[in-house]
């Protein structure tokens, strides 16, 4: 019983499931259409079936690759093909159960993926049989009046595969099902348009001269196979030049910000986490200065080599980001385990001797290091190489030869309350233009500095909210003036002005150089919880977390003062569209925490009036 129940648990996954599908499919449509006919062959038969099974294990071991993703293809489809057009189902069906036996025995594969590539292929064979079929397709020759039947023949052979291995790998690795065959599609469709042909040739060799031509044929796709796998490898290398720092022999600049985009996207569509880590050789200069820039090259392919060596193990994805900066991401790696490893990494780095690394002032070689986990705080690739860029420039100047987290100490040891100050400076410059936007800023500082302690925000985070909420709208500044204080409705060209103010103000932040974690707060505070807002439309967990709080606070703040062509609310009525817009425009949880806190933030006001009154 508990065998059963094990073997039941296992064919509820999916991909588990899906397989035995798959290979039941094509055990009944192999059986269907071939009841081992071969048993009655002529002796010609029998030649010419161990001749097309022969082509197919040689043209097995002739694979290609084809860029940009490496695809493994080879021409054995053709043999198959050209067999349903000249013999019919019955006889591609004997090559295909003769050759699979004979790979069986001679491959390293496991049996089941035999067994699921076998099932595949008959499921190819059988549909392409049938379309050939219907169209009006006849056995034998090339019909010049058919061509149509060829064609569609192998868009239907191609689109049974695309379909069953497109399934397969979205069952199993999850991510977008319409992407995984578009890419399948870019990628295979130029050697299946080579197997068309090529099958085409085969069945006029093999119709004019049977065993010759099939050599012929054999002869012309082992050439051909040749020459694509001649090309990939040239494209291999230039991808490779273009890819890898040639100082280093790491990967360069360029290929780490894909390769970073790649691991957002990732946690964005399955929630995998990574870490990434800046590191900083220390004292480089110094090093340059002492001993020329050729011994500076060199000591920056010692350290990339050490870097290699130590993240190959766990396949963490190592770079050279420019200068003396390395990067490293860690998938599966959480901030806390990223940082025990990047520490070892610092202690080994420590204690491997390079010459003249004595010089320094640590007397052996060192680095710093900055990380940071992958999260809501950083919802672009820029965004997560600032935040540990941060961390890294702290750990420098404790001293080097540290590693940080981003947040353990994510700024120099200064008052917040400094920071206050010179962003009130900046948009002081409100008063003068649109006194409302200067009163707003600070009404939603005040609130996003109070529902910070209701939030239970680190340091940084409080920090982060704070300051992001008193400079969220410092891209109003470019907005005309005569929009900006108009007493009338906006006309729509008008509104696409004022919606711009996000861009406007994310410009404004990088271009002070000192603020760029408050970035998502600036650009992304008008983004909506279910994906309608601006400037991107990201929805639920795309947007951050503190610009998803600040979004209430700024919408609750606008409901409840006046402004031109807009009834002022009340509070419990600005309270009650929050909760009416709960899910749609504002995250739920962040408006199940901000309700109870304002409820009770105007009951105790009220509360202290009334004592006043009476005392």
């Amino acid at each position: 019983m508990g065998i059963a129940r094990r073997v039941i648990q296992q064919f509820q996954k999916p991909g588990i499931g899906y397989l035995a599908l798959v290979c039941l499919t094509g055990a009944v449509l192999f059986l269907s259409g071939n009841r081992f006919s071969f048993l009655s062959f002529s002796n010609d038969q029998w030649v010419l079936l161990y001749a097309m099974v022969a082509a197919v294990q040689i043209l097995d071991r002739y694979v290609f690759r084809l860029p940009p993703d490496g695809n493994v293809q080879s021409m054995d489809s053709s043999v198959y093909l050209a067999a349903i057009f000249v013999y019919g189902l019955d006889f591609s069906l004997c090559i295909l159960l003769f050759s699979s036996c004979i790979a069986l025995f001679h491959s390293q594969l496991a049996w089941w993926k035999h067994l699921f590539n076998f099932s595949i292929y008959s499921m190819m064979i059988s549909g392409a049989s049938v379309v050939f079929a219907l169209l009006g397709g006849e056995n034998g020759s090339i019909d010049n009046y058919h061509l149509h039947a060829y064609i569609l023949t192998l868009i239907a052979y191609f689109c049974i595969n695309a379909l069953t291995f497109g399934l397969y790998l979205y069952l199993v690795h999850k991510g977008n099902l319409f992407e995984i065959l578009r890419s399948f599609l870019s990628d295979a469709l130029f050697a299946y348009l080579s197997t068309l042909l090529l099958s085409l040739v085969l069945v006029i060799l093999i119709v004019s001269h049977r065993s010759f031509g099939l050599f012929l044929f054999l002869a012309i796709a082992m050439l051909l196979s040749h020459a694509f796998r001649q090309l990939f490898n040239m494209y291999d290398q230039l991808n490779e030049k273009a890819n890898k720092d040639q100082r280093t022999g790491l990967f360069n600049h360029s290929y780490f910000e894909e390769k970073l985009e790649d691991y957002i996207k990732e946690y964005r569509e399955r929630g995998t986490t990574f870490s990434l880590a800046l590191l900083d050789l220390d004292d480089f200069k110094k090093y340059n200065d002492k001993f020329g820039h050729p011994r500076g090259d060199k000591l920056l392919g010692f350290f990339g080599a050490l870097l290699k060596e130590a993240c190959e193990p766990d396949q963490l994805f190592v770079a050279r980001y420019g200068g003396e900066e390395f990067a490293i991401i860690l998938p599966g790696f959480a901030q806390v385990q990223a940082k025990a490893f990047i520490d070892n990494l610092r202690k080994h780095v420590n204690d491997t001797h390079y010459e003249g690394v004595e010089v320094l002032p640590h007397g052996c070689l060192s680095f710093s290091a900055g990380i940071v986990e992958v999260g809501e705080m950083s919802y672009d690739k820029s965004q997560l190489v600032d935040l540990a860029d941060r961390a890294l420039y702290v750990a420098k100047a404790k001293g080097k030869n540290t590693v940080l987290l981003y947040g353990e100490q994510s700024s120099l040891p200064t008052s917040i309350e400094e920071e206050i100050n010179e962003i009130e400076q900046h948009i002081r410059i409100f008063l003068s233009k649109d006194v409302y936007t200067f009163k707003h800023s600070k009404r939603v500082f005040s609130y996003a500095f109070e529902m910070a302690d209701e939030l239970r925000l680190s340091d940084e985070e409080r920090r982060v909210l704070a300051l992001g909420a008193l400079i969220h709208d410092i891209g109003k500044l470019e907005i005309p003036r005569d929009i900006l204080n108009k007493k009338s409705r906006l006309t729509i060209e008008e509104w696409e002005i004022v919606k711009k103010h996000v861009l406007w103000g994310k410009e404004f932040v990088l271009a002070t150089g000192k603020y760029k974690e408050l970035v998502p707060l600036v650009e992304l505070h008008h983004e909506r919880y279910d994906g309608k807002g601006y400037p991107h439309g990201l929805k639920g967990h795309e947007i951050p977390r503190l610009a998803r709080m600040l979004c209430i606070i700024d919408s609750f703040d606008a409901m409840t003062t006046e402004r031109p062509y807009q009834d002022t609310k009340t509070f419990e009525e600005a309270l009650h569209e929050l909760e009416r817009c709960s899910g749609t425009q504002f995250d739920p949880a962040l408006v199940q925490a901000f309700v109870p806190y304002i409820r009770h933030k105007t009951g105790s006001a009220i509360a202290t009036a009334r004592q006043q009154a009476n005392g």
